[in-house]
């Protein structure tokens, strides 16, 4: 199953920033691979949310960018910032938080199964 865009949206820039940190430097192309990767394909990100979402980034300044000639053409490379290397760890602490009530909220038990009300 690929989780939906709407899905996806909220958490792109945490996903973005968590593979810089891990990965140290990026290309766009890069980024989308490995999380499909790791993912085994149920994330796809789209270079038309990407793209919007390392800019945010870039202006927010959490995000550095380095543009690389190779041969004729050109590859720009993302790294966290230092602002961006200080906050990740927020970004994360957030998110876990927020999916920890989602599951409170949808009453999801530990291994993502629906509880049954009432039998």
């Amino acid at each position: 199953m690929i989780y939906s865009s709407e899905l996806i949206k909220g958490t792109l820039k945490t996903i973005v920033l968590k593979q810089l940190e891990t990965n140290k430097r990026m290309y766009g192309y890069e980024i989308t691979q490995r999380v499909k990767e790791l993912t085994f394909s149920k994330i796809q990100i789209t270079e038309g949310a990407l793209y919007p979402t390392l800019h945010a980034l870039e202006a927010e300044g959490l995000v550095t960018t380095e543009t690389e000639y190779i041969g004729k053409r050109v590859r720009k490379y993302y790294s966290l910032s230092p602002e961006g290397q200080s906050k990740i760890n927020e970004k994360i602490s957030e998110l876990a938080d927020f999916m920890n009530t989602m599951k409170f909220l949808l009453d999801i038990e530990p291994g993502g199964q629906l509880s049954v009300v009432g039998q």
